[in-house]
């Protein structure tokens, strides 16, 4: 039996237990992806890669589903230190060119993690291309959906799509990092209202990512936030965590000690942000009536 998508249903159980089987396919080989799609989804998909950026294109007659691929394995800590604490201290921006027009429009102030940009930028062509294909084909609803660093990539690839006329029904993310400052998430509010549904587990340190490596750029979430578990203590102590490293910063800055000292300390909480765990937490969901 497959999973089933309802398209007049909004952050509803049903969608995000699809939606984030398709993140968990999204990091699978080409052949194992495509025959999960068809066997768990009924879906045909398509693999693009670009770079080290990864998306699965998947589409049956009623959906057209967008997957990215995270970090490399869902159960792996490689790249998510560089991007969420080396790579953010320096680099939210303005993006320049074909990118900057479309961002720009997030207003003024509106500032964005260079690194997801750049990985944006390397596959949009064929992931344009592809859901083009499939709209002029038949209209349907354009679900976007990522686990972790997939997460903030189906973010950006939603407000890109709005700028180029191309209408998308629902976002899910699971433990995805924050995209840019606050002016940007209250833009992605403005532009995308009740569109965009973020599923955390609450001890998940990922998406309270990068909020500290820049203090004075003030990183933001946008979209409404789904809390998975009830673990309230450890989420306290997590953020009293990130506040007291903050506290450490010169000129709001992370310097390379500070940047190990802060991922030694975060390392034992991460196994809450894999996404074998978001499933176990999203089954347990009560079913919508």
């Amino acid at each position: 039996m497959t999973l089933e998508l309802i398209e007049d249903a909004k952050g509803d159980a049903r969608n995000c237990r699809a939606l984030a089987v398709a993140s968990n396919l999204a990091y699978l080989p080409e052949p194992e992806g495509v025959e999960g799609f068809r066997s768990q989804l009924g879906m045909e998909a398509r693999f693009l890669s670009v770079d080290n950026t990864q998306a699965y294109l998947a589409t049956n007659e009623n959906h057209i589903v967008v997957a990215f691929r995270g970090t490399e394995s869902p159960t792996s800590l490689d790249g998510l230190k560089d991007c969420l604490l080396t790579d953010a201290a320096n680099l939210l921006v303005l993006p320049e060119g074909d990118l900057g027009t479309d961002f720009v429009a997030a207003g003024v102030g509106a500032r964005f993690h260079l690194g997801f940009i750049r990985a944006l930028a390397s596959i949009w062509e064929p992931l344009f291309s592809g859901v083009d294909a499939e709209r002029k084909k038949s209209e349907r609803p354009i679900w976007i959906t990522g686990h972790s660093l997939g997460g903030a990539l189906a973010m950006l690839t939603a407000w890109r799509f709005k700028r180029k006329f191309v209408p998308v029904h629902q976002v899910y993310t699971f433990g995805a990092p924050m995209i840019g400052n606050t002016q940007a998430a209250e833009a992605f509010d403005r532009e995308l209202p009740d569109r965009i549904f973020r599923y955390v587990n609450f001890p998940d340190p990922v998406p309270k990512l990068p909020t500290i490596s820049l203090i004075a750029n003030h990183y933001g979430h946008c979209g409404k936030e789904i809390l998975l578990g009830a673990a309230a203590a450890t989420g306290a102590s997590a953020v009293a965590y990130f506040q007291e490293m903050a506290g450490k910063t010169v000129d709001g800055v992370l310097n390379a000690t500070l940047i190990d000292d802060i991922w030694n300390g975060l390392r034992d909480r991460l196994s809450a942000h894999f996404l074998d765990n978001y499933q176990k937490l999203i089954a347990e969901l009560p079913e919508e009536k």
